[in-house]
């Protein structure tokens, strides 16, 4: 089985996980409100909800650049590929399964932009999915042919 994953692809899901990263602001503020409700925590919780947001914006940032710097190490087969695209897989498969299972879509405001940019967002995060498991499939395959 040899899974061909062109180069191209793999950058344009790096340019989307930027994207991601840097539009994840604006999407806490503009469209959850998000920050009006972290203000309701006890000070502990917010820090930790804040933390956890930063964290998610540097996971995105990083797999980005990852995937735009580092497109072939990506499919080299060596243990570190493995490794590292099965942490990016799993990282966006759960990310699919988690906004399907528990972020129901009404709660979004009505508005057409934010209701359009839901699809275009959900269509991303399935890309990123789609792209690493391919990527990590190959990578499995090709390394226990080694």
């Amino acid at each position: 089985m040899n899974i061909s994953i062109p180069n191209w692809l793999i950058i344009l899901s790096g340019i989307g996980q930027i994207f991601t990263a840097l539009i994840y602001p604006y999407i806490r503020h503009q469209v959850f409100d998000w920050y009006n409700d972290v203000k309701q925590l006890k000070p502990l919780n917010q820090e930790i909800a804040k933390t956890y947001g930063r964290y998610i914006q540097g996971l995105n940032f990083s797999f980005g650049t990852i995937a735009i710097l580092l497109t072939n190490e990506l499919q080299n087969q060596t243990k570190l590929a493995v490794a590292l695209t099965g942490l990016i897989a799993a990282y966006w498969v759960g990310k699919v399964a988690t906004q399907i299972a528990y972020y129901p879509m009404y709660e979004i405001p009505k508005r057409r932009l934010f209701k359009i940019g839901s699809y275009f967002m959900n269509t991303l995060f399935v890309l990123f999915a789609l792209v690493n498991t391919l990527l990590f499939l190959k990578n499995i395959v090709g390394f226990y042919k080694l």
